[in-house]
């Protein structure tokens, strides 16, 4: 079940039913504190970050008991979650009593949705997702996907960028990217999504910095056509047009009205 990035006013209705059905709940800590409004029977499995295979195998194993279980992700269970990890691990063991499990996904609202949502439309034309955790892809592998997004002018939004052993890698995206944009390409730093400690702000690609940046930070770096709207500071928007203003301007000067 997806919860979204942590405010219940993004979560989706679907998911609220699911999670008050269910016998029981499998999660982090964290996203279990974020849905005490809406705990009353369920009982809690809470486990500690990193370890999510041994949340996957417990609610399986909940699961194949009977139990109607919530295996719980923040922002999207599809996306950088574990929702592909259960099938994953379906896969591998095979075992029977597992194989009977009905598994059903509940979307929510993934991190570069809202802060997208924050701050403009920075998302409104092609964009891509990487990680920055070399936990799981090799590093030379995410240094050639950040540099093909790169090349191609994607708006790039960064997922785990980084951590308290990992902070390099951020430096050699921005190091990347300034090879094939401009200096002043806006990038958005959002924090805390929907809880009160939120912060988002926009920093210039030359500016980009690890030393702002944790893991609950997401950063979304503009492509070469996204656009600032309004006063610099607390009012300035961005968006990334998609081209509706030029087919209209071509249109009219078709049509001789331009």
């Amino acid at each position: 079940i997806g919860t979204g990035p942590g405010a219940p006013r993004w979560r989706l209705p679907e998911s609220i039913d699911w999670l008050r059905q269910a016998s029981d709940w499998v999660g982090y800590r964290l996203y279990l504190q974020l849905l005490e409004d809406l705990h009353q029977h369920q009982l809690l499995h809470k486990f500690a970050m990193g370890k999510e295979t041994e949340r996957v195998i417990h609610a399986l194993e909940l699961a194949a008991e009977g139990k109607n279980v919530a295996l719980i992700c923040s922002g999207d269970p599809g996306i950088y979650a574990l929702a592909t990890l259960v099938f994953e691990v379906m896969d591998r063991e095979n075992r029977a009593d597992w194989c009977r499990v009905e598994v059903r996904v509940s979307p929510g609202i993934t991190a570069m949705q809202a802060a997208a949502a924050k701050i403009g439309a920075p998302l409104g034309h092609d964009f891509c997702a990487i990680s920055l955790s070399d936990l799981m892809t090799p590093r030379e592998v995410i240094l050639k996907r950040i540099e093909a997004a790169a090349e191609t002018d994607l708006v790039i939004a960064f997922y785990n960028p980084v951590s308290p052993k990992r902070t390099e890698l951020l430096e050699k995206a921005r190091e990347c990217l300034l090879k094939f944009r401009d200096p002043t390409t806006p990038v958005v730093l959002a924090r805390n999504l929907g809880r009160h400690e939120e912060t988002i702000r926009i920093v210039d690609l030359k500016d980009l910095s690890h030393e702002e940046i944790d893991m609950l930070t997401l950063v979304i770096v503009g492509s070469s056509e996204t656009m600032r709207y309004g006063d610099p500071g607390q009012s300035c928007r961005l968006f990334t047009p998609r081209g509706y203003a030029e087919k209209l301007r071509n249109h009219d000067l078709k049509e001789g009205t331009g």
